[in-house]
């Protein structure tokens, strides 16, 4: 809703009729006006509250909030379970509203004493912008993603049950995030992880429920909860933007840059242009506010702030020294501009405001709630009045207004216009010397600022000095730990060079292994093969190779089949030494090719990387045990044999017979 025009959407008008707010039930008057026509009735509570829902006025108005609720709490509730679209409106002020007499003469509408007409008086003052909003809620909304049902406890599926409600909040989640980012709407979010997904997920999103495209809804596993963040009280915000007196800060140039800053210290607003004649910037200012000190960062006044000073008839305020620019980023940090002309613009209305404000809050102490403390600060600042005059002066044109008189004032003798210069004067005086003592102020405080930065740079100095030692300290310990190193490489470096002369003495050359007999006497070498398979068998013969009348070593000789055997018996080793038994199809054909086997401990076989070497005399020994076992199996087979050919004549003749 646009607040600087005025209203054409509905407005509910409330007063209490009968009864007490505390009460179990009160009555109220009720005036529904839409610019044009009114509607009249006296509802209860309840129904007030069914046709608020109902209805969505754009305003519901009243000439005190708390006839609406009991308390603080209750009226909290009460601005919570608004529609969106709705807001409450209190026309007499804020914290320290004027009677609704006063507002509606003022204003020109039409106003009675009983409960009806200032319902209606409300509803007509809120339609012409008249009126502070109530709020106790920020345009912050949190959106709270979580579980719609329990994970339960126990069962075999409690798990996968588990993991697929957190997936869901998970992907819930992920779509609210993917919605808030397509509207380019600010936002922070939280998660809590748990297994298979999220419990929960919190977004802070900067906008308001009917400007976020997310909405309250259970689905199944899911729950999706909306609900704006409250502040820490209540917070009253004119209706209509008013033309409050303002201090501004300007920066002249190729791009002029203009900063508004209320009597509170507060930045209103700030901006920067280079297409902007002096017209221009005039009219801008004249939107957000009436001046009363005019700025700039600089001495003397450029003369186009002195034109803008003029235009306005505001009092000037310029620097001892120009600012320097370290001091305006400091002044500024936690405001925001687009550039260094707008910075430069509000560190100079910031800095007029330091200037002024203990004389701006002296004059606030004195004015009277009747009368509005910006036009009594004008006079006395750019009109250099003392707050009493302006006061009597505003008390006599109260007084003329109440009593319709059109009497001229009476003209001021001589002692009365010396006494009011001499308060005026006494005022400025005054005004100086807490403007002295801010300064004073001020230099304490940047001293106390500079103890802070030496004790600081003593504290890091200290810490240098720590940190040196410690350097110092590892330094050395590193130095001894790469001294250490050194010794344990040139220790392993010889036992490198003990191990390849311990290899020179033992490896042979493979490309002609078999001659290992004639270079070592007494040795034979032994090439070791790991199992007794046909993959095992080409592997050795791959790396170092396998020949006829080699001392093959199998550390696993069974499992051999007859191709196998068959394999190696192609090969014709001089003997095979065998670690467990060989498969009778294995040994058989072994036996049949001559090919000597003998158990492996028969022979001290000695191994030095790939090089394996036994003494000739023990290989010898087990091709001696071979061959004796050999003719006696071969005197077995051929005795059997016979014993066959016998049985089978013999069967042969009995046949014949």
């Amino acid at each position: 809703m646009n607040r600087t025009a005025a209203l054409d959407a509905v407005v509910f008008g409330v007063d209490i009729q009968s009864g007490d707010v505390r009460g179990d039930a009160p009555s109220y008057a009720l005036v529904v006006y839409d610019g044009e026509s009114i509607q009249r009735d006296v509802v209860s509570r309840r129904k007030l509250r069914r046709r608020i829902d109902d209805e969505e006025p754009a305003i519901v108005a009243t000439d005190n909030m708390y006839e609406l609720a009991a308390d603080k709490d209750q009226l909290v509730h009460f601005l919570g379970t608004l529609p969106n679209e709705t807001m409450l409106v209190q026309v007499t002020g804020d914290e320290r509203p004027e009677p609704l007499s006063r507002v509606a003469k003022r204003h020109g509408v039409p106003y009675g004493k009983k409960p009806m007409k200032e319902a209606e008086a409300a509803a007509r003052l809120a339609a012409a912008n008249v009126g502070q909003e109530v709020s106790a809620f920020t345009d912050t909304t949190e959106i709270k993603v979580s579980r719609g049902r329990s994970t339960g406890k126990g069962g075999w599926s409690e798990d996968r049950y588990t993991r697929r409600i957190h997936g869901a909040v998970k992907k819930q989640a992920r779509e609210v995030e993917s919605e808030l980012d397509a509207a380019g709407l600010e936002y922070e979010r939280d998660v809590t992880e748990k297994y298979g997904g999220f419990s929960n997920a919190v977004f802070r999103v900067e906008g308001r429920p009917q400007d976020i495209p997310v909405s309250t809804h259970r689905s199944g596993d899911t729950r999706v909860e909306m609900e704006r963040v409250r502040r820490d009280g209540i917070e009253f915000r004119p209706l209509a933007k008013r033309r409050d007196h303002v201090v501004v800060g300007v920066d002249p140039g190729t791009t002029t840059a203009v900063a508004i800053v209320g009597l509170d210290g507060e930045v209103l607003d700030v901006s920067s242009s280079r297409t902007n004649d002096r017209a221009d910037v005039i009219e801008w200012i004249i939107e957000r506010g009436r001046p009363v000190v005019l700025a700039a960062d600089v001495t003397p006044m450029p003369e186009t702030v002195e034109k803008f000073r003029r235009s306005f008839d505001a009092a000037g305020w310029e620097p001892e020294r120009d600012l320097p620019v370290d001091e305006k980023k400091h002044r500024t940090r936690e405001e925001r501009y687009e550039n260094d002309h707008e910075r430069d613009a509000m560190a100079a209305a910031l800095y007029a405001f330091d200037h002024h404000e203990s004389q701006f809050d002296r004059v606030a102490e004195k004015v009277p709630p009747q009368h509005e403390v910006g036009h009594v600060v004008d006079r006395v600042v750019a009109g250099e009045e003392s707050v009493e005059a302006v006061l009597r002066d505003l008390e006599g044109e109260d007084e003329s207004e109440e009593a319709a008189t059109s009497h001229q004032p009476r003209e001021l003798t001589e002692d009365e216009k010396e006494i009011q210069r001499l308060e005026a004067r006494i005022d400025r005086l005054e005004g100086h010397v807490e403007d002295l003592k801010a300064t004073i102020q001020q230099k304490d405080d940047q001293l106390d600022e500079k103890d802070k930065q030496l004790e600081k740079a003593r504290q890091e100095g200290r810490r240098e000095v720590r940190k040196d030692r410690e350097v110092t300290r590892l330094e050395r310990r590193n130095d001894a730990l790469e001294r250490k190193v050194e010794e344990e490489q040139e220790r392993r470096e010889e036992l490198a060079a003990k191990l390849e002369r311990l290899k020179s003495l033992w490896k042979l050359d493979h490309s002609n292994f078999a001659d290992v007999s004639e270079k070592q006497e007494g040795l034979v070498p032994v090439k070791v093969v790991e199992q007794f398979t046909r993959d095992a068998i080409d592997d050795a013969d791959e790396r170092f190779g396998l020949v006829e009348n080699d001392v093959l070593l199998f550390r696993d000789a069974s499992g051999a089949g007859r191709s196998t055997a068959q394999r190696l018996a192609d090969i014709g080793p001089r003997v095979v030494l065998r670690n467990g038994n060989l498969s009778d199809a294995a040994d058989e054909v072994l036996f049949d090719h001559d090919i000597p086997v003998a158990p492996a401990d028969m022979v001290t076989v000695q191994e030095v990387d790939e090089l394996a070497i036994a003494r000739e005399q023990e290989v010898e020994t087990a091709i001696e045990d071979w061959e004796e076992r050999a003719e006696d199996r071969e005197k077995e087979r051929n005795t059997a044999m016979v014993d066959q050919i016998i049985s089978e004549h013999r069967a042969g003749s009995v046949g014949e017979e």
